[in-house]
């Protein structure tokens, strides 16, 4: 069996936006049948999901109330296929070669659960078309 992409998803606290996109990067990999993995990480992890992001992920039957966020590491970004940044510049930190999308324009999820949510969840489309488009280009 192949082993599986990897995509990397990253925000400053790792408790909203990479969490979210781990989620549901999970969620739509799964119903099309993909073997792509999706983890987050923070750069300065908070210890703790902040409640709107647990409440909102479990309206949507998302249940994250038994993880924490956690600190992105070196080892992170050696096994991720591809990244995508909230915010950050991992341009220091990424290897040579491994491709870092930015995502900052992605409304603050404090201020509207639902909306940084749908932003989120749209892009992640956007991005499995690209991939699906590429390979068949490819």
């Amino acid at each position: 069996m192949k082993t599986p992409r990897t995509v990397l998803f990253v925000c400053l606290h790792g408790s909203a936006k990479s969490l979210i996109a781990a989620e549901y990067f999970g969620r739509l990999t799964a119903e099309q049948g993909l073997n792509v993995h999706a983890t987050s990480a923070g750069t300065e992890p908070d210890p703790d999901i902040s409640p709107n992001v647990i409440t909102g992920l479990l309206q949507d039957r998302i249940d994250v109330r038994d993880r924490r966020p956690r600190r992105l590491t070196t080892e992170d970004l050696a096994k991720a296929s591809h990244v995508v940044s909230f915010g950050c510049d991992l341009s220091e930190l990424a290897p040579p070669g491994l491709p870092v999308e930015r995502w900052d324009d992605v409304p603050a999820v404090s201020a509207d659960f639902a909306t940084a949510r749908d932003a989120i969840v749209a892009r992640l489309r956007r991005l499995l078309v690209a991939w699906e488009s590429s390979k068949r280009a490819g």
